[in-house]
């Protein structure tokens, strides 16, 4: 077994830790919801910053509503999605002895991709508390 085999696995497990942990907690997220300060950025500006509705999003998601989430803010209801289920996943392949794959570098493509995704993103957050 190499060395860093055994620090992936670990690493997964850690990740499914946290997931587990989020899941088991997040039914105290409506109440924690409510001590988070302003957004500074909007506060400033007036304008709302590319994460804003991060907490909407997180309280409609522990009340599993992801419409809700979607409409708050899509891109940070995806990854916490993402996150979760990535957690979950790497923690039980580390428990079956699984090692994570190693990061690579992602490709031009999907760098420019996800660039686009946090501008389109902004955008939605833009119009949507604007109008609403």
């Amino acid at each position: 077994m190499r060395e860093d085999g055994a620090a992936n696995r670990v690493l997964g497990l850690y990740w499914g830790a946290v997931a587990v942990g989020l899941l088991l907690a997040s039914p105290l997220v409506p109440r924690a919801s409510g001590l988070v300060p302003p957004c500074p950025f909007r506060s400033l500006t007036g304008l709302p910053c590319p994460t804003c509705g991060s907490t909407r999003a997180l309280t409609a998601l522990a009340r599993l509503d992801p419409v809700a989430a979607w409409i708050s803010n899509p891109l940070v209801t995806m990854g916490l999605i993402a996150f979760v289920a990535g957690g979950l996943i790497a923690g039980l392949a580390a428990l079956v002895g699984r090692p994570l794959p190693e990061p690579k570098r992602f490709p031009p493509a999907v760098r420019a991709t996800a660039w686009f995704a946090a501008l389109f993103n902004w955008l939605w957050v833009l119009i949507h508390f604007r109008l609403g």
